[in-house]
């Protein structure tokens, strides 16, 4: 697998609304799936499949403790990509001010 082939692997992966926000509860920490399945209103089944779209991009690494399985995020640069992100959908809300 090349770069651009990894880029868009990880983009599509980022690219549905649900696992953006798994991503961004686990920046800063690391979270069981009964925690996380507390933070959103939808199914564990659901909640699974998008965690493992997340950990087959690279985005995330599990850890298993004991009976619960631990999430976070594995690679340091999607912090600088989400901010990068942020600042350019600001950036557009800007242009449409014209």
């Amino acid at each position: 697998m090349n770069s651009e082939e990894v880029s868009v692997k990880i983009f599509k992966a980022l690219g549905h609304p649900i696992r953006l926000q798994i991503v961004k509860s686990l920046l800063d920490t690391s979270l069981c799936v009964c925690d996380l399945n507390l933070s959103f209103d939808f199914s564990q089944a659901n909640l699974s499949q998008h965690l493992k779209i997340l950990r087959e991009a690279g985005i995330l690494e599990s850890k298993k403790i004991g009976v619960e399985v631990h999430y976070r995020v594995k690679l340091k640069g999607i912090s600088r990509l989400l901010n990068a992100m942020d600042q350019t959908v600001e950036e557009y809300f800007e242009t449409l001010d014209y």
